[in-house]
C-alpha cells in the first residue's frame, strides 16, 4: 500500500497575497479609467453663428427690446417697435435700418452657460495639447461674465467695447481652472477687453435679417497687454437680439502669456483662437 503525499496547504501570507493582488488591479484600471476621464478630448465645438441663432428660442427673447409680434401672429419681425417696414425692390417688405439702429447692450440673462452647450453669451480661448499616452485633446476655457455695448448710426456700427471677467474662467476640465488663471494671472489682469477703433457698414441686408460677415478693426487687451487685431465676425438680428459670434487666432506669448505645463503634457500649442459668442438687446 502506498500513501501520497497531500498538497501543501497555502500559508496565510500567500493567501494574503491573492486578495492584494486583485485590488492592485482594480485600483490600476479605476486609475486609468480616471486618466481617461479627465484628459478625454470633449472640448465643446467651436463657435457658430448658426448654431448661436438656432437656440435662442421666441419664447426667451418675446420680451426683449427691439421684438414685434405682427397682429394675429405668433412670428417675430426683425423691424423695431413702431418702425413700419419698407418694400425691397422685388415688391416684397423689408426692414429699414432703423431695425438696428440705435445702442445694444450684451445681455448675459439669455440662454444658459456650459460646456455641452453654451446658448449665451460667452468669451474664451481653444489650445491643442499633446498628451503621454493619450494624444491630442482640445483644452478650452470661457467665462460667461461679459459686458459691454455696440452703436450703430443707420446700418454702421459705429462703436464697440467688450470686456471680459477672466476671474470667472472655467475649462471644460475643472481641475485645469487653475492652471489656466494662473497663465492669464487674472489676479493681476482680472480682465481682457476689445475697442473698435474703425466703423463697420453692415449694410442693408443686416436690418432685414440677414447673416453677415466682417472684420472688426479695433484693440485687443489681454493679460495687461494691447494688440490692434482685425476680428473676423459673424453676425446676425435674430428674434430682437444682435447675435455676433467670432474668432481669432493669437500667439499667446505676444500677450506675455505663457502656456501653462504638466508632466502629462508632451506639449501645447503657442497659439490659439479667442472665440467669442455675444447677445446684445436693445439698451
Amino acid at each position: 500500500m502506498s500513501f501520497q503525499p497531500s498538497s501543501p496547504r497555502p500559508s496565510g501570507r500567500r493567501r494574503l497575497l491573492v486578495p492584494i493582488g486583485g485590488l492592485v488591479v482594480v485600483v490600476l484600471i479605476a486609475a486609468a479609467a480616471g486618466i481617461w476621464w479627465f484628459l478625454r478630448d470633449d472640448a465643446p465645438d467651436a463657435v457658430s453663428l448658426d448654431t448661436a441663432t438656432r437656440s435662442l428660442s421666441t419664447a426667451s427673447t418675446a420680451a426683449q427690446d427691439g421684438a414685434t409680434t405682427v397682429a394675429g401672429s405668433t412670428e417675430p419681425t426683425t423691424a423695431a417697435a413702431g418702425t413700419a417696414p419698407t418694400s425691397d425692390s422685388t415688391g416684397g417688405t423689408a426692414a429699414p435700418p432703423s431695425a438696428i439702429e440705435g445702442t445694444w447692450s450684451v445681455d448675459t440673462s439669455i440662454g444658459e452657460f456650459d460646456f455641452e452647450s453654451s446658448t449665451g453669451t460667452f468669451v474664451g480661448f481653444r489650445v491643442q495639447e499633446e498628451l503621454s499616452g493619450i494624444g491630442s485633446t482640445t483644452a478650452v476655457g470661457r467665462t460667461p461674465a461679459v459686458s459691454g455695448s455696440l452703436t450703430v448710426a443707420g446700418t454702421t456700427v459705429s462703436a464697440v467695447n467688450i470686456e471680459a471677467d477672466m476671474t470667472a474662467l472655467v475649462t471644460n476640465e475643472s481641475r485645469r481652472d487653475s492652471r489656466a488663471r494662473g497663465a492669464l494671472e487674472t489676479d493681476r489682469f482680472p480682465t481682457a477687453s476689445f475697442v473698435l477703433t474703425q466703423p463697420i457698414d453692415l449694410g442693408d441686408a443686416a436690418a432685414g435679417g440677414e447673416a453677415v460677415s466682417v472684420n472688426a478693426t479695433g484693440e485687443l487687451t489681454i493679460h495687461g497687454v494691447t494688440k490692434p487685431v482685425q476680428f473676423p465676425l459673424e453676425a446676425q438680428l435674430t428674434n430682437g437680439l444682435i447675435v455676433v459670434v467670432g474668432s481669432l487666432d493669437v500667439t499667446f506669448a505676444d500677450y506675455g502669456v505663457s502656456v501653462p505645463t504638466a508632466p502629462i503634457v508632451v506639449s501645447a500649442e503657442d497659439h490659439g483662437p479667442i472665440e467669442l459668442q455675444l447677445l446684445f438687446a436693445r439698451a
